[in-house]
């Protein structure tokens, strides 16, 4: 008996210590948490997709609250978000534009010269370890590695080309950074629509012909008529974003005009003057998909 008594006096002596450190240690080791961080988190849409540079919204909201980062890096949270953040914070906003991406060219599997049937592993960053996949070797390679870092089904492979769906597109930049090409760079969208350069060949005229039937072949029409606004750098436009004006377009259309290989396009979201277009176009009753799985397309040997 008096065993069983001293074995329950140990372990209350023990329960009492313990809660003892416990107290001493939550009390010295406590890190007081700005309320500001608890209230920028909530306003945050919890998608953690990494579009503001951070890890994760907590980590942005740390960093918002420290005067790290402005208050309008969330791309899927957009504009309301950023407006709900500087009132949290006491903050106003400065001018800003959603970054969205723009893939960097504009051949089709019918376009491009000197493929190759490639049998090895289908993704981008495989296929680019490869020589001969394609003649070009700047352009999409169209095995869809953006399509699996989107979280938004906002871009997909279109006849061998990647094309992003800007009604779905968040901005969140996850495509941009898993291309190995480095062909899809994210843009300031100053309008619904911006003009981009649809190639990345930096090869000379001829040899671009020799491997694709749409490249640039770095002629500077655009440069010769855009009034400053594209300037031809290493058999390529260059676009300075900086002067883009909305409301002034004329010589930026002109240069679109101009381009004999039609390598600079608008693009994005349609316009009035598009929804407009095709205002009295009738959708079908009924849409099937065309469904093939790879066993499909396999050519069996043996």
């Amino acid at each position: 008996m008096s065993i069983i008594l001293l074995a329950g006096a140990i372990m209350l002596v023990l329960a009492i210590l313990m809660a003892w450190v416990l107290g001493w240690a939550n009390k010295t080791f406590h890190v007081e948490v700005d309320p500001r961080v608890e209230a920028v988190n909530a306003a945050l849409p919890g998608a953690n997709c990494g579009g503001c540079g951070y890890v994760g919204c907590a980590e942005y909201a740390e960093a918002v609250v420290a005067g790290a980062c402005p208050p309008d890096k969330c791309t899927v949270g957009g504009e309301s978000c950023a407006k709900e953040l500087a009132g949290i914070l006491g903050v106003s906003l400065e001018q800003s534009w959603p970054f969205r991406p723009v893939i960097h060219c504009g051949a089709h599997y019918s376009d491009r010269l000197g493929r190759t049937d490639y049998k090895g592993e289908q993704s981008c960053t495989t296929a680019n370890l490869v020589a001969g996949v394609q003649g070009c070797t700047y352009g999409c390679l169209g095995f869809g590695d953006c399509v699996s870092a989107c979280d938004f089904d906002a871009i997909h492979i279109v006849d061998g080309l990647a094309t992003v769906d800007y009604e779905k597109c968040v901005g969140c930049g996850a495509c941009a950074r898993i291309c190995p090409r480095n062909i899809i760079t994210m843009v300031p969208f100053k309008s619904r629509q911006m003009v981009v350069v649809t190639c990345s060949n930096n090869d000379m005229g001829k040899d671009v012909k020799a491997v694709c039937k749409v490249g640039c072949i770095g002629c500077k029409a655009c440069e010769r008529n855009s009034g400053g606004f594209f300037r031809v750098d290493k058999n390529l436009p260059v676009l300075d974003y900086d002067k883009y004006d909305p409301d002034n377009l004329d010589s930026i259309r002109l240069a679109v005009d101009k381009c004999p290989m039609k390598r600079l396009l608008f693009i994005g979201w349609p316009t009035e003057k598009d929804l407009e277009a095709t205002k009295d176009m009738e959708a079908p009753d009924l849409v099937e998909a065309d469904f093939k799985t790879t066993v499909d397309q396999t050519d069996w040997q043996g």
